[in-house]
């Protein structure tokens, strides 16, 4: 039998717990779970049940539906939010591009499709991700601040990486403060999965319904084909109408026997998505295509081609060089090689950065001689003159970075350099602005690798000037201010590279820093706590935001921030340290001591690390001790000054020893 439509809501738990409702999926628990939240909602309180199948709402699957069905009063009533938040909500809703223009667009989004030499890391799409959560935080906490919202995930088990991670963060950070409760329904087998992916926030209460597990729809060829043509004639080649129906699209087509359609519908998520950095989704539209397309489109080299590279650089942007040189000396390799000679070079391009960047440990002399092929590759293409400078630039790019990172910085520099110079001289003034401010970024870089601030800062200002809109350019440029106690200027440049992006933790712990610095200790604390709220196992943001509430007369929150700082990186010697001396302003000796034996076995030729268990020995009586270690200090300080200090300290230990009848511990 089939449970009645109850969930439990009573007290604060339903914030703090996730509840997981196990069953078959299909039509049943979908009935289910509406009538249960009908059950569920009181007067004032929202109840959202939104399907969260990758393979029916595609990547934003869940999250879109939920966008769609509030964005109307935000727009409405907040424009200033939607302004805000634009760059993220035109993710999840892409056909706000065709009413809304995004401000500060920088040269990787305005490349043109040919010229896009650099994609997106793959932490930019959790940037978008904890964007749509600050607007959903500052639109409930608005608009429905003392009410509750029921979200209900329908086949959550089935979602994308995206997807799946919104609904975690979301829950992560709002669902206490801001009262969201978050409901899964799954099949049992993935009960454990879903479990331990949210169990380092908060408790899992899971329930079972008795549900018939339920026969698939079968659906007619013809009238699937039929929509799907439909489908197609109301989209008109429009890509944003397309991109909104794919997973339909694809399914239709599917449906129908059709997998030539399936075929360009699935490359076309495929790209869509990897442009838009959501990698991993997009690796789910291009897993087995390759295959498909040689069926079914044996003759079409070129569509062979795109789909192998869009999944190299799906790899590359999440850092898998196993599979990225599994697919790029296989299947990529045996592509290139029935198309254009230009393909092999951007081919051994393209493995060179697995083998000198992503491989553990990187392998730099296979990176080198598969970019020296490249460039073989290349010159023996019969490009046209611009082409062939531009790829010839690229490559030697890449081996500036293997230089920089073998420590061979001028050799570095001088590719950057004159590659810049080269495509000065031979492109036309509007061509690969990207690529060349990427140069000039380059060496922004080496030097900073070389310790020359003053020569990257003149760099840094140089690429801020050819793309003002890059949000990483001055959160770098404002750690070598900080670095050289420009803090003014550090400032700035924080606030500019949080104004021009979606959030990302670290810029907002150096902000931290550099308020810290400034003694700004209130304003170091939400700065800490705005990285932590997006990153709370960021170690420099707990040890930063430990030592502001020390600052502050907080011991106890102080000693709490440096033990997480401490679970995430155990070998941190200085917080073992700090730690310690707040444990024995609270009195706490033994756990002090404790904590500075850790900090010396982590750092045994620091002086200031035993001047100061030279202190808790004396505290605990524990004289010989005491002096031991101030004879160690001595032996260690490279200070005149600090060494006299040490030696009245050990001539009063001495003293202290010969009138006292008590024996010190050995």
């Amino acid at each position: 039998m089939t449970q009645a439509a109850s969930i439990d809501m009573a007290g604060t738990d339903r914030y703090h717990s996730v509840r997981l409702i196990e069953s078959h999926s299909g039509a049943g628990r979908a009935r289910w779970i509406e009538s249960a939240l009908r059950e569920a909602v009181s007067p004032g309180d929202r109840a959202f049940s939104l399907l969260c199948d990758f393979d029916r709402g595609g990547p934003w699957a869940g999250a879109r539906p939920l966008f769609l069905a509030i964005f109307p009063e935000i727009a409405e009533r907040r424009p200033d939010l939607v302004e805000r938040h634009l760059v993220e909500l035109m993710y999840v809703l892409p056909h706000l591009r065709r009413q809304y223009t995004v401000k500060h667009r920088n040269l990787t989004d305005l490349a043109p499709r040919e010229e896009k030499s650099r994609f997106f890391a793959a932490d930019r799409a959790y940037r978008v991700l904890h964007g749509l959560i600050d607007l959903l935080a500052e639109w409930k906490a608005y608009s429905e601040p003392n009410y509750t919202w029921i979200i209900a995930c329908e086949a959550y088990d089935l979602g994308g990486s995206i997807s799946c991670r919104f609904f975690r963060e979301l829950h992560r950070r709002l669902a206490v403060t801001h009262k969201i409760t978050l409901w899964l329904a799954i099949e049992k087998s993935s009960a454990d999965r879903i479990g331990r992916a949210f169990a380092d926030h908060c408790s899992i209460r899971s329930m079972s319904l008795d549900l018939p597990a339920e026969a698939p729809v079968h659906t007619d060829c013809a009238l699937a084909a039929q929509r799907a043509a439909e489908i197609e004639t109301l989209a008109d080649g429009d890509r944003i109408e397309i991109q909104l129906r794919l997973p339909e699209l694809i399914e239709l087509w599917l449906k129908a026997g059709r997998p030539d359609k399936v075929l360009y519908y699935r490359h076309f998520a495929l790209e869509t998505y990897n442009t838009l950095g959501l990698y991993e989704d997009a690796l789910r539209f291009g897993d087995g295509l390759l295959q498909v397309a040689q069926e079914h489109s044996p003759a079409d080299i070129r569509l062979q081609w795109s789909i192998v590279v869009k999944m190299l650089m799906c790899y590359m942007g999440l850092g898998d060089g196993v599979e990225g040189l599994r697919l790029a000396l296989g299947p990529a390799l045996e592509t290139a090689q029935k198309g254009q000679k230009v393909w092999q070079g951007r081919l051994s391009y393209l493995i060179a950065m697995f083998y000198a960047r992503y491989s553990k440990p990187r392998d730099y002399a296979s990176g080198v001689e598969w970019l020296e092929r490249g460039l073989q590759e290349i010159a023996g293409a019969g490009l046209p003159e611009d082409e062939f400078h531009f790829e010839s630039v690229f490559n030697r790019n890449g081996l500036a970075m293997v230089r920089t990172f073998q420590g061979r910085h001028l050799e570095a520099i001088e590719l950057c350099s004159t590659g810049l110079a080269r495509l000065n001289q031979h492109l036309g003034a509007e061509q690969h602005l990207l690529h060349r401010s990427i140069l000039v970024y380059n060496i922004a870089q080496v030097f900073v690798a070389m310790g020359k601030q003053a020569e990257a800062l003149n760099y840094y200002s140089s690429v801020i000037e050819m793309d003002p809109n890059y949000s990483e350019y001055y959160n770098e440029r404002g750690n070598i201010h900080l670095s050289i106690d420009h803090i003014p200027e550090a400032l700035a440049d924080y606030l500019k590279a949080v104004e021009l992006s979606s959030p990302y933790f670290e810029v907002h712990t150096n902000l931290g820093q550099c308020y810290r610095q400034m003694g700004r200790n209130e304003e170091a604390l939400r700065a800490y706590s705005r990285s932590l709220d997006l990153e709370p196992r960021h170690h420099l943001a707990l040890a930063g935001r430990a030592q502001v509430y020390d600052a502050l007369g907080m011991v106890e929150k102080a000693i709490d921030d440096y033990s997480a700082a401490l679970e995430t990186m155990p070998g941190q010697w200085d917080i073992f340290a700090n730690r310690g001396v707040l444990y024995y302003q609270l009195g706490n000796t033994a756990a002090a001591l404790t904590d500075f034996d850790r900090s010396i076995e982590l750092n045994p030729t620091n002086a200031n690390l035993y001047a100061n268990r030279a202190l808790l020995f004396q505290a605990l009586n524990r004289i010989d001790d005491a002096v031991r270690d101030i004879e160690t200090a001595l032996s260690l300080s490279q200070s005149e000054e600090e060494r006299g200090e040490l030696r009245t300290s050990l001539t009063g230990l001495h003293e202290a020893a010969k009138g006292s009848n008590v024996t010190s511990v050995g």
